[in-house]
């Protein structure tokens, strides 16, 4: 694509743009419970047009290349990224379940599956390229240092009269194996003739021998004429995979090259647009630096004057806090600005006022604060964003700087030099208004001496208003004389910090769910899918960690459970969050703190060396396998001295002090959580995602993308849907275990002769167990048992009651 048709992309996102943020003011009244499906179907409908919105937003980020344009794009994205999780936690407060089924709201709006594919921003790995690289280099040599030199073998030679002899009755082999195929062959032959001579068939003439090959031939080519036009047929409207591969990756690797040009001219602009800042900082200050000074001092002595000529006496001079002189510069007259401050004295003391209360206005007010919760509980309300300000305003510079500005203004995409002396500008006022304060305060001080002979006036300083999250109590540092390198060395010794697998998050394969709705109108609760899964990880894990700014402002999420039967990819989703965002990978399963940092001392020392070094390095994650272990309700006797539950209490208290920004998130994963005891489980992981056995979809997806992998191609011979069908109740890791042993080397070779047939995977399945639909069951009583399972367990009775009522009185009537 061009910068023109990046241009117009941009053009296009921001009139979707003006729509969305249109349509945020009426989420904000209540909605009465009985119209609950309809504001679920507007929030459904805002979450995929955002959705679409940030997947633009990315790719414009990423090609375009005026480096203006991408600083407003970079906060659009952050904000339009943050808004998708925002209403992520609407639909989940509103479902009453962390997976949605929206193929209702995509069959409306003529979306497709592909539409609800959370992108994940290439800027993510981009930025942390770097630091990504040298971290591995490092855990590299550390991991070099920690490794015996292997034994050097010594290899047995053989003399050369074996070697022949071998040589020999190898060759003499494969000749009688060669002279028995060919006297087979002619045996055939022999035999053939033999019948024909006793059964007596007719014998042809030469005409009629040629007539019937050529009735023969012309059928044969015609009918290869018909199924390669049929084949071409089914590949145009995208019913069979394309053939000409190397044509797709001839096209695929040109766009490549593309991209990766843009971006290296993205990096040339980027070094020129720095250059310039520093350089018109220099020139403002300079140029008009000294005039802008001496015209603050004015005004501000202009203001000492007509107060004092107003009132009488000298004015206080504007706390920083309350911005100092701007106050004056805000084109306000004297008056306004005295009655300003003469207003926030004024709401000081009432404050004050407001302190000494009545126990009957107590009660009241809590009669108030009741009815407000009652009414709360029997309506609906999207809760105020903290990210739509920050689109709008992108959106309003977006209008005032670009929209009307021509495409051959810039015709290399260099910086808009008007732009940025403006912007420049503001930063220069307000650095020299902070020195001019602080001189027109020692001036303000002389003149009250001089002319009211007026001591120094004491300024109270405001109270900073104290919250909640200040409240907390910082832990002590236990290795404040240590750097943070030797404590990433002993993490790496210890196996605690470990190289994380390079996967991404797009080889986690799985198809949606497209009878959610319907499933779901029946009052049954459907079992989330593995795309459902990969959405959740991507928005919860992902999104978050990625962007310090995206992290900073979102709701908070410390911790995710992955709860699934063994084989369905938890590890896997772990690894694919540390690749995707550059994070480090951090080990506190029990198994691997076995004998590790004994006593409760050198458990606190681990945990808390594990966090600190997680919060200085970030993005992290810290992973824990086998989660229901640090919970066990009884710990087994064959466990006892592993002792699980020894960094339970210093877990909990470790993630209490993460607060927004810490881009630190703790992944548990399961397979058996009803050996833990639900409550503490509970309070430490905030998200529980329950991880399934893959659905018919999700398995012909997984079977097909599985051969693919191996090197095979998918023909018309194997049928993708029986395998589907029959592989019922086996996991990710079954299928993968399947073709990896069936589509050998051996077998790869041989496949331009034997064509692959579905009845070759069904002898290694068979060798497998799979998942019973009794463990599966088991594992969905035990989510019913969590907190947001209680919810929405309940609403599903209600839901019936209900139903059960209405029937009732039908039946009166």
């Amino acid at each position: 694509m061009s910068e023109g048709a990046y241009q117009r992309l941009w053009e296009a996102s921001h009139v979707t743009l003006q729509e969305l943020l249109d349509q945020e003011q009426p989420l904000l009244q209540p909605v009465p419970h009985g119209e609950r499906q309809s504001f679920q179907y507007r929030i459904s409908v805002l979450y995929l047009y955002y959705l679409g919105l940030l997947r633009r937003f990315d790719t414009i980020y990423d090609q375009m290349v005026q480096p203006q344009k991408r600083r407003l794009l970079r906060r659009l994205l952050d904000g339009v990224a943050g808004r998708v999780l925002e209403i992520k936690e609407e639909l989940v407060r509103i479902d009453l379940c962390e997976t949605h089924c929206l193929d209702r709201v995509l069959h409306d709006l003529k979306l497709t599956p592909a539409d609800l594919e959370v992108p994940i921003p290439k800027y993510f790995q981009l930025e942390q390229s770097a630091a990504m690289k040298e971290r591995k280099l490092i855990l590299a040599e550390i991991l070099s240092r920690m490794e015996p030199e292997p034994p050097k073998e010594t290899s047995v030679g053989m003399n050369r009269t074996d070697a022949i002899i071998l040589i020999q009755t190898a060759e003499r082999a494969r000749q009688g194996r060669l002279r028995a195929t060919f006297m087979r062959e002619i045996r055939k032959e022999e035999e053939r003739d033999r019948k024909i001579r006793e059964e007596g068939h007719q014998r042809f003439t030469q005409d009629q021998g040629a007539v019937i090959i050529q009735k023969v031939w012309k059928g044969y080519q015609q009918r290869r004429r018909t199924e390669q036009d049929r084949r071409a047929e089914m590949e145009f409207i995208g019913m069979l995979p394309s053939t000409n591969q190397a044509n797709h990756l001839r096209i695929m690797s040109q766009a490549g090259l593309r991209e990766e040009m843009r971006r290296m001219r993205q990096a040339e602009r980027e070094e020129e647009f720095q250059l310039a800042l520093e350089k018109t900082h220099e020139a403002l200050r300079e140029m008009e630096g000294p005039d802008l000074k001496e015209k603050m001092k004015e005004q501000i002595r202009q203001w000492f004057i007509e107060c004092h000529a107003l009132t009488g006496r000298f004015p206080d001079y504007p706390d920083e806090s309350l911005g100092g002189s701007y106050a004056i510069f805000a084109d306000k007259t004297p008056e306004q600005v005295q009655l300003e401050l003469q207003a926030q004295e004024n709401k000081k003391k009432e404050q004050e006022k407001n302190k000494n209360k009545n126990k009957d206005e107590k009660n009241k007010k809590t009669g108030k604060e009741k009815k407000a919760k009652v009414e709360a509980e029997t309506t609906l309300q999207a809760l105020p964003s903290k990210f739509v300000p920050m689109i709008g305003a992108g959106h309003q510079e977006y209008k005032t700087l670009w929209k009307n500005q021509p495409e051959s203004k810039h015709p290399d995409q260099n910086f808009d030099s008007e732009a940025l002396r403006k912007e420049k500008r503001k930063e220069m006022e307000l650095e020299i208004r902070i020195q001019v304060d602080e001189l027109m305060r020692q001036e303000l001080k002389n003149l009250r001496l001089a002319v009211d002979k007026e001591e120094e006036r004491p300024l109270k300083a405001p109270k900073k208003p104290v919250t909640k999250t200040g409240r907390k109590k910082k832990g002590k540092d236990l290795t404040q004389d240590r750097s943070v390198d030797s404590l990433y060395e002993e993490l790496v010794v210890y196996g605690l910090l470990k190289k994380s697998m390079a996967v991404s998050l797009k080889d986690y394969v799985g198809d949606c769910l497209y009878l959610g709705s319907a499933l779901c109108l029946s009052n049954k609760l459907p079992m989330p899918s593995l795309f459902d899964i990969r959405q959740n990880v991507a928005l919860y894990g992902i999104l978050r960690l990625g962007s310090p700014d995206i992290h900073s402002v979102a709701p908070l999420i410390r911790s995710i459970l992955l709860v699934g039967p063994s084989g369905t990819g938890k590890k896997m989703l772990v690894h694919a969050v540390c690749t995707e965002t550059g994070a480090n990978l951090f080990d506190l399963s029990p198994s691997n703190l076995q004998g590790k940092y004994p006593g409760k001392a050198g458990v606190q020392l681990m945990v808390h060396m594990v966090f600190k070094v997680a919060r200085l390095l970030q993005p992290s994650v810290i992973w824990i396998g086998d989660a229901e272990k640090n919970f066990y309700k009884r710990v087994p006797k064959e466990e006892r001295k592993m002792e699980p539950k020894r960094i339970k209490k210093d877990l909990t208290k470790a993630l209490r002090l993460l607060n927004p920004g810490d881009r630190v998130m703790l992944i548990g994963t399961t397979d058996r959580p009803q050996l833990a005891e639900m409550k503490g489980l509970c309070r430490v992981y905030e998200r529980i995602l329950l991880v399934p056995r893959p659905d018919y979809a999700s398995r012909y997806v997984l079977w097909k993308h599985m051969i693919e992998a191996q090197g095979a191609q998918v023909t018309q011979s194997l049928d993708i849907s029986a395998l589907a069908k029959v592989s019922d109740g086996y996991t990710t890791g079954h299928i993968f275990q399947a073709a990896h042993s069936v589509l050998n080397e051996r077998r790869l070779l041989l496949l331009s002769k034997r064509p692959l047939v579905a009845s070759e995977f069904l002898g290694h399945l068979a060798k497998l167990d799979p998942v019973y639909k009794e463990e599966e069951e088991s594992l969905k009583d035990w989510y019913f048992k969590t907190p947001l399972g209680k919810k929405s367990l309940k609403f599903m009775m209600d839901q019936e009651a209900e139903e059960a009522r209405l029937a009732k009185e039908k039946k009166r009537k």
